[in-house]
């Protein structure tokens, strides 16, 4: 008899399907809302301007290698394959290296923009729903989309560094393309989940969309600061 946790969600029965799909979204909530909770831990407390303090102290370089490396340590830390604790602490792990990598930029929000956090915040959940409705209601397999993804986060990738070594603004058409890539991220981790995942990888599932809102964010923000400037 087959291993109901290695069965893709999509071949189980309705009732599991749901009791999955329930399981994600309110483990990504939590992240979320774990998330916003730090933020304003960091803030209220003055940790914030130590972290940004560090921040610009060290190369963006070395920042996004930890970046890099965090998400890998905190995706394998949330496979099935280890114990529920360990997942938990792999998505506990990511959430907190992103919310410490926000610091500087909502920093820069808040002084040379105010009122942009709230509304880049209430346009990155509009356009997650909006795109987790599309994969919903068309119940399309987006998984051509990889192909975009993966060569796209290359070409961004690069660009960031050549950025960071020559000194240049990456300008708003930049910030668009990320927009772009992360609500691509949305559509084809969000149609994986609903086909592709196992039963039990609901954590691992809850990070990888996390990651895809926090991208998200990032680049609107990035948006809305630009447009005040």
């Amino acid at each position: 008899m087959s291993n109901p946790y290695t069965i893709p969600v999509a071949e189980l029965p309705a009732e599991a399907r749901g009791s999955f799909i329930v399981r994600v979204y309110s483990r990504l909530t939590l992240a979320v809302l774990l998330f916003v909770g730090l933020e304003i831990w960091f803030f209220s407390t003055g940790i914030a301007h130590a972290i940004m303090a560090a921040v610009a102290s060290v190369s963006w370089l070395l920042i996004l290698g930890g970046l890099m490396v965090l998400s890998w340590m905190s995706s394998f830390f949330a496979s099935p394959r280890l114990s529920k604790p360990v997942q938990y602490l792999g998505l506990g792990l990511y959430v907190l290296g992103q919310a410490v990598i926000f610091v500087p930029l909502l920093i820069l929000a808040d002084q040379s923009a105010p009122g942009t956090i709230a509304s880049a915040a209430q346009v990155t959940l509009g356009g997650f729903f909006l795109l987790t409705g599309v994969v919903v209601t068309t119940r399309r397999d987006f998984s051509f989309l990889r192909t975009f993804l993966f060569w796209g986060g290359l070409v961004a990738l690069g660009t960031i560094i050549l950025a960071v070594l020559f000194q240049f603004e990456l300008g708003t058409w930049f910030s668009v393309a990320m927009v772009l890539i992360a609500g691509g991220s949305i559509l084809y981790t969000t149609s994986a989940v609903m086909r592709d995942y196992p039963e039990d990888a609901y954590v691992a599932a809850a990070l990888q969309l996390f990651a895809g809102v926090a991208l998200l964010f990032w680049y609107v923000l990035r948006l809305f600061i630009g447009s005040r400037r």
